[in-house]
């Protein structure tokens, strides 16, 4: 459903000089610099599928999501969704796709919900049936309660940001672009939204990319993930395999009763893994990932384990490092 090859986007800004003098040159001769947005992007995702564009702020996501939904050009390289060209901005294009930017409101504040919704149907031409079909499906999805006669303007975030997901799928969309969908909404909120995304492509399988800044959303809602550094994708894979290949360890912590047993050296532990905290209460070791069992075996032997646990190490973490062009673990 979308296909993008060698897609770049250079922007000329202003260059900015510290001083008065420079501030006065510049009303006269201003210099120009490019700064590259997005480098050689090259991907595809498929129908049904929800794919995590992950990067710090300034590596690209958004510049990217606006060039697919047509709303910038491109400086060179090529783009396909649902096979347009999306900077032509053909109606049968803008009519299959939605765009939901968590910063940004699609809808009249000083309108209630049922009346933008009323307005979006004209503006897509839905048919009756087809618009309350539609409507009533996900004002049940989302909970939806006496909200819609209310005000845009004197809703909470949340229900705020409810209204805009029923607004940009009200038309059954067949690729969604969602720009940091959950930001600033409370946890329970986020988890609804969530909630929502996966039962919604589960029941129309829809093409979708999303931004996100939290890594729950990512872990709950994409199985692959595109990291972008600087505006180029540095890594496209699966979440899964991201920890394979960036941590390829497991750590183990081992709780051990207070002066019973043998105590633990650091130096004699540390042919296990990576001795990361050693003390007569407590262990923990980084060891690779095919010598888990052979090192858990061995602390239960050696010494008296009140308890013990084996943990993944963070997604969160291995993915900064990668985004920080640091993919190694620290020692």
């Amino acid at each position: 459903m979308i296909k993008v090859q060698n897609l770049r986007k250079v922007f000329r800004v202003h260059k900015r000089e510290p001083g008065l003098t420079s501030s006065i040159r510049a009303l006269f001769r201003r210099e120009w610099i490019e700064k590259v947005a997005v480098s050689g992007s090259t991907f595809s995702v498929a129908e049904g599928e929800i794919v995590g564009l992950i990067g710090a702020n300034g590596a690209g996501k958004t510049t990217l999501l606006k060039m697919l939904s047509g709303i910038i050009h491109p400086t060179s390289g090529e783009a396909r969704v649902l096979g347009s060209i999306p900077w032509k901005r053909e109606n049968s294009f803008r009519t299959q796709i939605a765009l939901i930017m968590g910063q940004k409101a699609q809808l009249w504040w000083d309108l209630p919900a049922a009346d933008c919704f009323l307005l979006l149907r004209e503006i897509y031409r839905i048919p009756e049936d087809r618009y309350r079909k539609n409507l009533g499906r996900l004002i049940s999805m989302l909970n939806i309660g006496n909200e819609m006669n209310v005000q845009i303007r004197r809703l909470s975030l949340g229900e705020r940001m409810k209204m805009e997901l029923i607004a940009a799928l009200l038309h059954s969309p067949r690729v969604v672009f969602l720009d940091e969908p959950t930001i600033g909404l409370d946890l329970t909120t986020q988890r609804a939204i969530r909630d929502f995304i996966l039962e919604y492509r589960a029941e129309l399988s829809p093409a979708m990319l999303l931004t996100s800044h939290y890594m729950e959303d990512i872990q709950r809602l994409c199985k692959r993930i595109i990291i972008l550094r600087e505006g180029s994708i540095v890594y496209d894979g699966s979440l899964r395999r991201v920890i394979e290949e960036y941590a390829p360890y497991k750590e183990i912590l081992v709780h051990l009763r207070r002066g019973i047993g043998a105590v633990p050296d650091a130096e004699d532990l540390s042919r296990l893994g990576d001795v990361v905290e050693c003390s007569e209460t407590q262990v923990k070791i980084r060891a690779p990932r095919d010598r888990i069992a052979e090192a858990a075996n061995e602390l239960l032997q050696r010494f008296s384990v009140a308890d013990l646990s084996i943990d993944e190490p963070e997604i969160g973490d291995t993915i900064e490092r990668i985004m920080a062009g640091r993919p190694e673990e620290p020692r």
